[in-house]
Parts: structure tokens; sequence; C-alpha cells
């Protein structure tokens, strides 16, 4: 029978463990060693099973606990490792070193965050990704606030039908079974936030706490008793529903999300952000309700320098004014590189909910709001509200995941500054990393520390390890790590059999399934159709015989979701299953279902090879091969993404790629034997070729110099120090410089529409250029003055750019230099003649032309306003 009401019962510690509660309530367990032994010892066998002090403490018995609090050596162990964890909240560390004019606090927002199996609160690399984010933070001192949602079922739990096909299930989640507790007033009550919405009661939320080491993450929920059954739904699971749940969810995420910060702020005494970093277009409605603090005056609003409450009383800005404000002070990271993979709307729905009177925002035009989420670009679609384009245009600044991923975002909306070229768009990139501490495996961060290194500060730690320590110790730990997760892989395949129906009769062949002694290749990820998770089947015959090879076996291990809409996904799933089901093959190729952070933790240190085969450049950036390499592990990968950027000939394996080919099904093929042809002739033959001791050693060599040229790079540390110093640093700076007494956003706003204005009266009439004719050298000087109209300007309001490079065939110029024009003269009619000169220093074919640009010192790049008139 069915309870009727269920709740937790939280334990009662006795006073000398009081600390386990305390180490509980931190996550930081989930990357600590120390921590986790803490836990380990006060029940070995629940914790192996749980993995989760919260879970572990409310099942442990009364009588382990008097056990535990009479045993002094285990008493005092808790109270050092408790002294370790508030001298790591107190201390100073890189950014109070390092940053001292930085933000006083960074507000991070994300639809997920991946933090531990604890709590599963993520769907993948971009969950996963946000909680290295918080954790590096942490680490380096750097003061973020993370903003999000907590879903009752989370995404979902994945198993396999008989027939191999994806099943979902939803289990609730309890709050009081997580490491979160209830943000709460002063007088205890629990604190809420509330959003109007049309022709509806407000919704109202609560707000989680999540403690990351020394950053709250703050997670909203609308299990509200006062809540309409379809508002409590609005936080059931992740990337769920139709079209209006998810712009709900979006409207929670952001407009809550701020209103759950100044909640916080209030309460705690913590700073008000001064930056608001949206990951990814989700929490794009964060900046509108921002502008709506600043329009109405709000008390606790704006991003600004000075008191926590900058909105002066009496001041009401004009939209306008307050969208600088906003704009300076948030950073906008894209995560897609496919328009299929951006959050719209329907116009009609966000006009629906942005109604002046009775909408999301009052006093917020509903125009103004439409406007900013507008396709108005050739190519777009102008029934459609797009989040993306949202976020860049409440962003100052931007930028793309890797290198080659900030090429990709600067083509595909590169329609929003069409006056510009792609290189000029001005969408930078910080190359995603990872949060060593919690991804590195035990046995190597504990080699690390031997050698006196520290895996949580020092890049170089991976490195140095294997320069110090004989080849034939870390091969043994590789060994060890592999075994581990042929134990994992084998205990989860034979519970996934049982739910496929299996008897446990039929099941003896999982006893001898993979080989801790065995090529072991890794794949998991999500399963959209452009990760290609079944290219590796192309040719199936020949991947049994890469499997099966008597002198040289390779074994995979795979796993990896599809979206629960995605059928697409699921036939993949399902065509690998199949084949992995194939009792020839089964022992050396194996799927394993409901991949999360726990399994991942088991399969990065247990691979030797990390495959990664999407259709290059869609995959942003991807983390999981930088995770395998630091658990040294060697990449095969398409050469997409960080690997694109960071492969050196020499530290892995790039598969080639056809890019190009209008046929998919030709290339699929050219790709896949490129694949096999490595597995084949490079990577196994150097796998196997050991020396009289049995290690491989031309192997290990490649392992260390994977290290070493990968170590310091793919580290979250460093992922976030880029994001303080070229984003977060600079965007506080803009804020400052526009807040106050907002006199500074009131003419940047004012001059802005003088400029739009006045500009399509402005040209460039002639230019005349001299010193150099037909037969140019090198060392010659280029003048050039050029006459330009600027209508209603003045000089001080543009900058004239002398721009030359490499004139191809078509004259289009490439390796492009921008030399600044002066004013010389003026005359009659706003006419101005700006001169100037350039050296030229290289031989070959060259070219010039002149631009005129607005200039302003607000402006965070020349390509801000879009706009440009050429000569």
């Amino acid at each position: 029978m069915r309870a009727i009401r269920r709740f937790t019962v939280r334990p009662v510690l006795p006073e000398p463990l009081a600390a386990l509660g305390e180490l509980a309530g931190n996550l930081r367990w989930c990357w600590h060693l120390e921590t986790q032994d803490v836990f380990t010892h006060v029940d070995p066998h629940l914790w192996r099973e749980l993995q989760d002090p919260v879970r572990l403490l409310g099942a442990v018995s009364t009588s382990r606990f008097d056990e535990l609090a009479t045993d002094a050596a285990f008493v005092e162990r808790l109270g050092r490792v408790r002294d370790d964890l508030r001298a790591y909240l107190a201390d100073d560390l890189w950014y109070q070193r390092s940053v001292p004019e930085g933000p006083r606090t960074i507000a991070y927002f994300s639809p997920e965050f991946g933090i531990a199996a604890a709590l599963p609160q993520y769907s993948g690399g971009l969950g996963i990704l946000a909680g290295d984010h918080l954790k590096a933070a942490s680490d380096l001192g750097v003061p973020v606030i993370g903003v999000g949602l907590l879903y009752r079922h989370g995404y979902f739990t994945q198993a396999l039908s008989r027939e191999g096909w994806q099943l979902e299930s939803y289990p609730v989640l309890d709050p009081d079974e997580m490491p979160i507790t209830a943000l709460r007033e002063a007088d205890g009550s629990t604190a809420t936030i509330s959003i109007a919405m049309p022709d509806g009661p407000d919704l109202r939320a609560r707000i989680w706490v999540a403690q990351v080491g020394r950053v709250p993450l703050l997670m909203l929920d609308t299990d509200v008793d006062t809540n309409p059954p379809h508002y409590v739904d609005v936080t059931d699971r992740l990337y769920g529903g139709g079209s209006e749940h998810r712009l709900r969810q979006e409207l929670l995420l952001g407009v809550g999300g701020v209103r759950a910060l100044r909640a916080y702020c209030r309460i705690t005494g913590a700073a008000t952000p001064e930056v608001y970093h949206t990951n990814e277009g989700h929490a794009g409605f964060q900046g509108l309700e921002r502008i709506r603090e600043l329009t109405l005056g709000d008390a606790g609003a704006g991003a600004g320098a000075g008191a926590d409450a900058p909105t002066q009383d009496g001041v009401h800005l004009a939209f306008d004014d307050a969208l600088e404000i906003a704009r300076a002070s948030t950073v906008f990271t894209t995560h897609t590189p496919v328009p299929a993979g951006i959050d719209r709307f329907d116009r009609t729905l966000i006009a629906q909910y942005f109604a002046t009177e009775g909408g999301v925002l009052p006093g917020v035009p509903v125009d103004r709001v439409l406007a900013l989420g507008a396709e108005d670009y050739t190519g777009g679609d102008p029934s459609m509200f797009n989040m993306a384009v949202m976020g860049f245009r409440l962003g100052q600044r931007a930028n793309g995941v890797s290198q080659l991923h900030g090429h990709v975002s600067r083509d595909m909306f590169n329609g929003l500054w069409p006056a510009f070229d792609e290189p000029e768009v001005p969408i930078g990139s910080i190359t995603n990393g990872v949060h060593a501490p919690t991804w590195v495996a035990r046995e190597f961060r504990e080699l690390i520390h031997e050698i006196g290194a520290d895996i949580d500060g020092d890049p170089d730690a991976f490195a140095r390890a294997l320069e110090q320590v004989p080849f034939a110790r870390v091969w043994a730990i590789k060994r060890q790590l592999r075994q581990r997760l042929v134990d994992d892989a084998r205990a989860r395949l034979r519970a996934s059999w049982a739910k496929r129906g299996a008897a446990a009769a039929e099941l003896g062949w999982i006893d001898e399934a993979l080989s801790p002694d065995v090529l072991t290749i890794g794949f998991a990820r999500r399963v959209p159709s452009y990760k290609r998770l079944t290219l590796m089947l192309r040719d199936q015959e020949r991947l049994a015989r890469l499997l099966l090879d008597p002198e040289r076996p390779v074994q995979l291990v795979i796993a990896g979701k599809a979206h629960p809409a995605d059928d697409g996904g699921k036939r993949l799933i399902q065509e690998l299953v199949r084949f992995a089901d194939g009792a020839g093959v089964r022992h050396r190729i194996v799927f394993l279902p409901n991949y999360d952070i726990g399994m991942a933790q088991h399969l990065y240190p247990g691979c030797d090879v990390w495959l990664n085969n999407p259709l290059r450049p869609y995959e942003a950036c991807g983390t999981s091969g930088m995770k395998a390499a630091l658990n040294g592990g060697l990449n095969l990968s398409i050469l997409d993404g960080w690997w694109d950027e960071w492969y050196d000939g020499e530290n892995g394996w790039a598969i080639p790629s056809a890019d190009g080919l209008d046929d998919p099904h030709k290339r699929d093929d050219l790709e896949a034997t490129a694949l096999y042809d490595l597995i084949e002739r490079e990577i196994a033959p150097r796998f196997y070729d050991r020396d009289a001791e049995g290690v491989p050693r031309r192997w290990m060599e490649m392992m260390r110099h994977t290290l070493d040229s990968l170590g310091p790079k793919v580290l979250a540390t460093r992922m976030v120090r880029d994001y303080v110093g070229q984003l977060y640093a600079p965007a506080a700076a803009a804020a400052r410089a526009l807040d106050g007494d907002f006199a500074g956003a009131i003419e940047l706003a004012a001059w802005k529409r003088r400029v739009r204005e006045a500009w399509h009266d402005v040209r460039v009439d002639h230019v005349e250029s001299a010193g150099v004719d037909q037969a140019a050298e090198v060392g010659a000087e280029l003048s050039v003055q050029a006459y330009v109209a600027l209508g209603g300007l003045t000089p001080d309001d543009v900058e004239v750019q002398l721009i030359h490079g490499r004139a191809e065939g078509d004259d289009q110029l490439s390796s492009v230099r921008i030399a600044r024009l002066s004013p010389l003269d003026e005359f009659a009619g706003g006419r101005v003649c700006f001169a100037g000169s350039v050296r030229l220093d290289r031989a070959g074919p060259f070219g010039y032309t002149v631009r005129v640009v607005p200039k302003n010192a607000h402006l965070a790049s020349t390509a801000e306003l879009g706009l440009a008139a050429l000569a």
C-alpha cells in the first residue's frame, strides 16, 4: 500500500560527531579525498553503495554513531578534516591575492549543474561544465553565486528493453535527501519568490542552496503548496515538456533567478553581483528582469560598484539607459554550434507572456522585449523569438567554448553584425576545462601528492609525476584502474540484463566480459545524431575482427543517453546494443545504460583510449576527452572542439575528416575506415608493444607527452582564470563606469541614439593615396587621406580606419591589419579629412580600403553597434 505522506527523518548526531553534518552539508566532499575517507570510515559498505553523505548519515544506526563518538582517533581525524574545510572557506586564495579590483560577486546562471551523482540536476556536457566552473571558482576563491533550477525528477533514469530500446523513468527526488538546504527568512519561514503570469495567479518558487565549496548554488523549485498543479510541474524535469513549459522554466531561471539572488543577498548579507554570466541562452531573461528593476527603481537592482542596492530612491531609468547598465555587466556564453540547438519561441507566445499590463515584467514594453530576440536578419524567421540572439543583444561580452567554436559562432551569428567580416564579429572564445580533483582517479592523485605536487593548484603536476615515477609503476596503476572499470561494467551489465528480463542462468558470460589486460576504448556522451554513436558500426565485420584479434584484441565500453523525444537517437542506441548483444562479441563490447557522474568516474580512468567522432564542426568543445587525458588516456578524435585546438601530432590520434563531402553516407564510410585503420595499424600495435617488464614503453612515452602538453591547458582553473581576466573583470569595470549616479549609462544611451539616427548620412566620399607607385617595395610608406561626410556627428564620434592586408584574386583582403586615421581638416557640410600612413612590411599582393565605425570609450568592440561605412 502507498503512503499518503512522505518525509525524511534526519539523524541526530552525538556532539562529538557534529562535524559530520558540517562536512556533509558542503559538496566539497565530492572532490576532497580526506572527507570521503571520513565517510568511508563511518560505514564502508554503505559509502560504496551510496556515495552520498546525506543519505549515508540517514542510514547509519544509532549504535554505530555511539561507537564512533567514543573512538578518540576518529573524532580527532574528523576534527582535522572539519578544520581543513573551514580554512578552505576562509583563506585568501588566488582571486583575493591576484585580482584585488575584480568584481565583488559574479552570478552564474545555468539550466543545469553537474556537481555530484548525489545531486542529479544535469543531462550532459553543459551541466558538467557548469559544475566544474563552480568547483574551480571555489578552488580559486572567485566569488561566484550559481543560479539554477531544482528539478523534481532530474533528467531521467535510462534502462533498456529486451530489444535494446531506451526506456525512461522519472524517480521522485526528495530535497530532504539531497545535500541542499532551504533558504529561510530571519523568522524561519521559507524564502520564496514570485513571478506574475498572464491570466493566472503568480508563479511561486522556494529557494534551495547547495554549498559547492565556497560557492553557493541557488536552485528554484515550484513544488509549493500555493501553486496550482501546472505551476508545480514547471520544475518537474530537465528539458521536458512543450514550448510553453520550456518558456516557463526559462522565465523562472532568468527572472526568478535574479529575484532569488536579491533574496539571498538580503538574507545573508552577500554582496550584490556586479557581473551576470549567462551560460547558454536558457537564462537570458535575467537581463530583462534587471532592466525592469532599474526602470521601476526597485531596491537591490543593478550591478553597481557602490552600495549593495545601487538603485537610487526616486530614480526611474528609461529602458535604453537601463539596457546599457545590464549589457555592460552581462557575459553570454554560447555552447551551440548548430541553429537547431537554440531555444526559439513563437513571438505570439512571448507577446502573451510579456504583455505590458498583467505580464511577467510590468513596465517593460513588450515591443522592446520582442526586438531583443527578433531574427531580423537575412535568413532569420520573423515569426520566431531567438534566445541566443537575445543573449548577444543583452550581453556586451560573448564567447564560444573553443577556438573553432568561436569561429563557428561568429559565422552562425554574422547576421547580427552584417557590416563586419566574420573575424570581427564580437564573439570571442574561452576553451572549456575540467575540474581535475573531481575527475582524476584517486591513485593518480595520490601519486602526484607523493612527489610533492598539488593537483588542485599545479598545472604541471601530471607531467612531473610521470617524469619522476618509473613507467612500470604507472602502468601497474593503469591496469588497476582498468580492473576497476571492468568490475563496475560487469555489475552494471548484469543489472541491465536483469531489467531486460534475462534469467540469472543466461548471464554466466558476464563473468568473462571485458578484461583488464585488453586495450580499452571508451565512448560516452549524449546521443544526438551529429555525435555519431554508430560510426564504429559502418563495417561490422571489420569491427568484429578488431575486437576479436587473437594477438591484439580491442574492447569498447560505451554509454550515453538520447533525449526522450529523440527517436532517432534511440534507434542509434538500439543498433549499437543489438550489435553488442551478439554472442560472438559481447565480451568485447558493452553498452552501459544510465550514464552519469558515478559511472564516468570509473570510465575515464579505466580507458586507454577515448574515442570522439562527431561531424566536424558540430562539437562545440567536448570535455570528456580532457578527463580521460588527465587519467593517462590517449585521445582518438575528429579534429573538432578542443581537440582541433590542442592536438599536436604526438598527444593522441586525429581521425581524418572528410569535410565538404555532399554525400553524408560516403563521408561516414571514409571516416569510419580511417578510424579502423588507426586502431589496427597504429594504436593496437603500440599498446601491445611491450618491453622485458611487460611495459609498453612507446605508449607510456606518448602518455607522458600527452600529460605534458595537455595537463596545464585542460584544467577548469585555467578556464576560470581566463573568464576572470578576459570577461568578468572587464565587465565589472564597464558596469562601474556607467553606474553610480547612472550619468554614464544615460549619456551612452543618448550617444547611441544620436549615432544610429545620423548614420545614414555617414559615408566615405573620396580617398587619396601617395608615397607608393605601381612598383612598390617592402619598406615603402603608403600615405592615405580619406574625405568623410559625418552628417550630424563629430570626429570624436567615429574612428576612421585604414584596413589593409593581402589582396586575394577576388580583391578580398586577408591577414587584415587596421591603422587609425586622424582628423586633419574640417570642411563645410560636416566633411572631414582624415589622414595617416602605413609602412609596407610584407611582399606580395597588397590591398586596402577605408572604413568608418562608431567610437566611444564604453564600447567593448568596434562592431558592437553593427554600424560601418566603407569606401
